[in-house]
């Protein structure tokens, strides 16, 4: 079977490096907020090339530290993409705001500047905040977004989940809004081997309100300045990222490199839309997604076959029972592009006979379907 993603492969890749981390950790005698974060914090705010990095226990409470710490919270409303992770809004909803959703672009699946201008320029006093998603390791249009969010005096935070490491004009993601969070889930393009999540800021204040917020509002301990909450990144967790933050610039180069076998390859079939990638954009697929017509007879057809793949995300959030408030919403381009797009398998250890029988198999797929 070839998998659509495979954290442990990643944990094999490296698993001497990884065992030795562990093993040090443990021999330390300090598992929670420790050495090892602290170490963490600083590396990876320095490869997001930003002042300061603050860990937590996974990526959505990042966003709920994030937003908390720009005082964002009940009565406000908070835009972003249906078509994202449902964590997403669920951290919109724990900080208190109330979510709002902005169509996407066509080509990039990320915010439609377009789209969230007309929602700003309605006068909506109640939105204090935009979530911008770099979906699939392709940036958002930052660029744009950030004068939007300017004239309209709302903050800008950026979701980068999945996209370490992925710049727009040689800036890596994370320094183009106010915040920005990320998420160290295991299958991320940096992924530990649990959960895990951080936030980097440019802003000391922010630091220090988040540094307090993911420890019970401790400034002092056991003396709480704020409401607060337990998210912290432990110890393992920060000693396992740090050996793979040193291979996360070559993993990325070899998602790279997968990306462009399956789009010289699937380029060949008039019936897929492959991703595309805007210019001095550097996409670092953390998905590779296709669009095709009957989506579900391929994704049926490679499974058959031993090949996994995915639908990110099967339902669109603001169709999900939870949030049927928003159900009378008409998000045309989301709506639209949801039937259609595939994940293949993608991750930096896949190797070549896989990447040529996925291929293999949708051309077969392809050739059957015209006889």
């Amino acid at each position: 079977m070839i998998l659509q993603c495979n954290p442990k492969a990643g944990y094999v890749a490296h698993q001497a490096e990884i065992d030795a981390a562990i093993k040090r950790t443990l021999n330390s005698g300090w598992y929670i907020l420790g050495h090892e974060v602290e170490a963490f914090e600083k590396e990876f705010a320095a490869y997001v090339d930003i002042p300061h990095c603050v860990s937590c226990a996974n990526g959505t409470d990042a966003l709920e530290l994030a937003l908390r710490s720009l005082n964002i919270g009940t009565g406000d409303k908070v835009l972003t993409v249906p078509n994202t992770a449902v964590a997403t809004v669920a951290a919109i909803e724990r900080a208190g705001a109330v979510p709002g959703f902005v169509d996407i672009d066509p080509v990039t699946y990320t915010m439609s500047p377009e789209a969230l201008e007309q929602q700003l320029n309605m006068n909506d006093h109640s939105i204090k905040a935009v979530i911008a998603v770099h979906l699939f390791g392709h940036p958002a249009a930052m660029k744009q977004l950030a004068e939007i969010t300017e004239k309209y005096r709302v903050c800008l935070i950026e979701d980068c989940a999945q996209a370490h490491g992925a710049a727009l004009d040689g800036i890596k993601v994370g320094n183009f809004g106010e915040i920005a969070t990320f998420s160290f889930y295991p299958t991320k393009n940096l992924g530990a081997l649990g959960d895990g999540g951080a936030v980097v800021t440019s802003s000391l204040k922010l630091v220090r309100r988040m540094q307090a917020i993911r420890q019970y509002g401790w400034e002092e301990r056991y003396i709480s300045s704020c409401q607060g909450i337990n998210s912290r990144l432990d110890e393992l967790q920060a000693a396992i990222l740090r050996v793979k933050l040193q291979y996360l610039d070559q993993n990325n180069a070899q998602r790279q490199a997968i990306a462009k076998i399956y789009t010289t390859e699937l380029g060949k079939i008039p019936e897929i839309t492959l991703p595309q990638t805007g210019d001095g954009y550097n996409h670092v697929y953390h998905q590779y997604v296709i669009q095709i017509k009957g989506r579900d007879q391929l994704k049926t057809f490679l499974q058959d076959n031993g090949i996994g793949t995915a639908v990110h995300y099967p339902v669109l959030i603001h169709q999900q029972p939870a949030y049927s408030d928003h159900a009378s919403l008409k998000l045309a381009t989301a709506e639209q592009l949801n039937e259609r797009i595939l994940s293949l398998p993608m991750f930096p250890e896949l190797d070549n006979s896989s990447i040529e029988t996925v291929i293999d198999a949708i051309k077969q797929f392809y050739q059957g379907r015209v006889k």
